[in-house]
Order: C-alpha cells, then structure tokens, then sequence
C-alpha cells in the first residue's frame, strides 16, 4: 500500500517535467508528510495538453453523501481495479500522474514497535506513482479526488511491505494517460529489482503532524 509520501520539487520544475500547465491551486512544496485527504500534486489529460493539479488524496465514489460516507480510499489495487464499482471507469477514463520524492512504508518488531522506511529511486529522479481520479459534489462540497495504484511489492520493497505504489517510468507516461492509446493495464507491474532503493528514517514520521526534511534522513537505530 502507500499511506504517506514525500515531495519536494517545485511547482515550476514539475510543470516542466510532465510539459503541463500548472493550477493555481497547487499545495505548498516541499512536504515531507503528504497524508491522506491532503490535497496533492497530480498530472491530468486535458484537451490536446496536460495539466497540473491539486487533487484531495482520498477517491470518492459518485454515489458517496459525504466525504466520509464510507472507506477511505486512499489505494487502488492493480489487480480489480477495472473491477471494482468505486474504481473502473476511472481506470478506464480518468488517470493521472502523482509525483513524489519517494514514500513512506513500516515494518514490525516482535513487540509491535512500528519502525519506518523511506523508499526512493536508486537514480535520484523524482518517483511518479500512477493515479485514478474522481470529480465529487454534494450540497455545495466539491472536490477534485484521486487514489494511487498498488501493486505486489518488487524485489526492492518486499522484505519491508508486500504492497506498494505502481512507479511509472517516462517512457510509460503517455500510455498511462491514454494518450498513447490502450494497454494501459501491462503498466500496473513492480519495476525490476535495483530500480529502488530503501533506508530507516526516525520514527517521528509516525506521526502525521511531523514535518520537515529530516523526516527522511536515515537512522541506525
């Protein structure tokens, strides 16, 4: 799964990366504890061009009341994604991009002690989940909603988590966006080993109040 991430690249810098037109309703950056129901950077099909957004991190559903009518769907599992109610016409239709520097996962000691890890890309490029978004209103609330896609951990991440998000390559970037046409779904795959790279950071991420760079540095203990 993924339940918190970092980003640090600006604003400009991620427009010229994606070539999108960036909002101006982006969240402040850098962030180094984007949790669930933030609003997030993602990367959008628009017309013949791309567009950079804020999104709420967290789907809703059409048929939700309220923002808290049900789970919170924060995750997308590759697998029934274009099966599930809540999820396949997005993935069908709706799919986006969603920068990071890298994402936070936890393992367990035999006492139950959570400890965090930090997962980037072993080359130091920005990591770029794949996304399914949602458009959502109710009496006045709108939101623009997205999820990240999971798949089963790669070799990089599976001694740490048997889930993580699907990380798109360049290369994969107009075919997840349907801009290169269909197969979209050959993309929802772990990349090969050596591709990731992961270290412990303090347990002060634990928290989602916690904030500032060194919430990513690693830790010996």
């Amino acid at each position: 799964m993924c339940g918190r991430f970092a980003v640090t690249l600006p604003t400009d810098a991620m427009a010229r990366l994606f070539a999108a037109e960036p909002a101006n309703d982006l969240p402040p950056v850098p962030n180094y504890n984007v949790c669930p129901t933030n609003a997030v950077h993602a990367v959008r099909a628009e017309g013949a061009g791309r567009r950079l957004g804020a999104m709420r991190w967290g789907f809703l559903p059409h048929w939700y009341e309220t923002p808290s009518d049900g789970p919170l769907l924060i995750n997308a599992r590759a697998e029934t994604v274009a099966e599930k109610a809540a999820f396949r016409e997005a993935a069908r239709r709706r799919r986006c991009l969603i920068p990071a520097l890298g994402f936070y996962e936890w393992t367990k000691d035999a006492e139950g002690t959570r400890y965090p890890w930090f997962v980037r890309r072993a080359d130091g490029a920005p990591m770029v989940f794949a996304g399914i978004w949602q458009d959502w209103e109710r009496g006045g609330e709108a939101y623009r909603t997205c999820a990240i896609v999971t798949c089963a951990a790669g070799p990089d991440v599976a001694s740490i988590h048997h889930r993580m998000p699907v990380v798109l390559d360049p290369g994969d970037w107009p075919l997840w966006l349907g801009e290169a046409g269909h197969g979209a779904a050959r993309l929802m795959a772990p990349p090969p080993g050596g591709t990731l790279e992961a270290h412990r950071v303090s347990r002060r991420v634990n928290s989602n109040r916690a904030e500032g760079p060194e919430l990513i540095e690693p830790v010996e203990d």
